[in-house]
């Protein structure tokens, strides 16, 4: 029977609290688990680790051959992970044994006559290099480059040959083109800078927030849509092209097959007959009022076509100049939002790259930005899934030519060569044969 004790005791303050029903009840069950551990070995707590744990070097079988049937591991990984019981032929360089057999002597390498020795090739090396690095002058490292393509040289030797000869031109310097002091101008419709390296749009990640992807997805989808809707216009357009040319070649034919059928002859017709000189009446004398008349008109009808072309060429004045104040106000709205962007100091790394201007430099368009989306069922929760996508080359070049630092152009593979037109002088037949006396 368990002694009587206060579980709800509030304060023990007092002396009187101390005396009885004090509960026991923790102390007496941490006892009691003591002596049980001590009946079974020992108390746990003062055991060591070595005798509580023990590790396992070897590993379940079970587990990896459960794991193994799962993921089998590739051909090439097996191949590497066999080795053969027989050691590698070692590859180093061992000088040949001096040991023979009392008859024949080691093939040993014989000096030429006059050769050196490796102590005096070395030496000779050594005075060498201490030469070499006594005469080179020591220079301070500098920003600038050694060689500059646009300076001018001052070497009259290369002009030498073209001094002796008064009919050949020399060759013109090289100047610098003016546009490598301009900042590149950008071919967004908008003019903002484009970042060298954008930050990805969060829809490409491997695990893209579903909101955001679905709506990438219906962009995608909308855009690939009007695509082959514009298609299908084009061929339809192209379709109904091809049968009214064909319609139209149809009835050509037909009507020069039936003008060849009818005969053109329908009678002997005379060599006079049908002649306009015979039939043309000649004019009368004009009075000299009729032609003070006629000038007179000439000389209106001039006048007119004098202030039309003044009329004409005032407004082409005044549509130029208004161009040009357009232009240099749009000019200036762009240098001062370049500005802007500079003062701040801010680039948006998250700009759209794909709304671009209607000209671009050169006659090709820039190539259109790839894809970066894939279908729901492709999407991997794991990095390690993942497969390699894109070409970091395109992408590279497409950057280069959106940011305006490189011309569109479309790769040559067999350049046109220039056409030479070869001739055979005629100097050789102009001779005149001696007479004989």
């Amino acid at each position: 029977m368990d002694p009587p004790r206060q579980f709800k005791q509030r304060s023990r303050k007092g002396k009187k609290a101390w005396r009885k029903n004090v509960d026991l009840t923790s102390v007496e069950s941490g006892l009691d688990n003591v002596r049980d551990e001590i009946i079974q070995g020992g108390v746990v707590a003062e055991k060591p680790s070595d005798e509580l744990f023990a590790l396992d070097t070897t590993g379940d079988k079970a587990i990896q051959k459960a794991y193994a049937k799962v993921h089998k591991p590739l051909k090439a990984d097996e191949i590497i992970a066999r080795r053969s019981t027989v050691p590698a032929v070692d590859s180093k360089k061992r000088p040949a044994s001096r040991t023979t057999d009392g008859v024949l002597e080691p093939a040993l390498k014989k000096r030429r006559a006059g050769a050196l020795s490796r102590k005096e090739v070395q030496r000779l090396k050594d005075i060498a290099s201490s030469r070499r690095n006594a005469s080179i002058p020591v220079t301070q490292a500098s920003d600038h480059p050694d060689h500059d393509p646009w300076a001018e040289s001052s070497d009259v030797a290369k002009n030498d040959k073209y001094s002796k000869f008064s009919y050949l031109e020399a060759p013109k310097p090289i100047t610098k083109p003016s546009t490598l002091q301009e900042a590149p101008i950008s071919l967004l419709a908008n003019g903002k800078v484009v970042p060298a390296i954008k930050k990805p749009l969060p829809e490409t990640s491997y695990n893209p927030h579903s909101t955001e992807y679905f709506a990438a997805f219906m962009r995608a989808g909308e855009q690939e849509i009007e695509a082959e809707r514009k298609r299908v216009k084009n061929a339809e357009a192209q379709r109904e092209k091809d049968e009214r040319a064909a319609a139209i070649a149809a009835e050509v034919s037909e009507a020069s097959g039936s003008e060849d059928d009818e005969s053109t002859w329908e009678g002997i017709e005379s060599d006079t007959e049908g002649v306009e000189w015979l039939t043309r009446t000649r004019p009368e004398r004009k009075t000299q009022a009729q032609r003070n008349r006629i000038k007179r008109r000439k000389e209106k009808e001039q006048k007119e076509r004098w202030e039309l072309q003044m009329k004409r060429k005032a407004h082409q004045v005044a549509e130029v100049k208004r161009i040009a104040a357009a232009v240099e106000a749009k000019e200036l709205a762009r240098r001062q939002a370049l500005t802007r962007a500079s003062d701040n100091d801010e680039e948006d790394s998250t700009v759209d790259d794909t709304n671009l201007r209607r000209k671009p430099f050169g006659r090709v368009a820039v190539p259109p930005t790839p894809l970066e989306l894939v279908l729901p069922s492709e999407l991997q929760d794991s990095l390690r899934l993942l497969k390699p996508e894109g070409n970091l080359l395109t992408e590279r070049f497409r950057s280069i030519m959106v940011r305006g630092k490189l011309e569109t152009r479309r790769p040559i593979s067999q350049p046109k060569k220039a056409r030479r037109m070869y001739t055979e002088k005629w100097s050789y037949k102009d001779w005149k044969l001696k007479s004989s006396v």
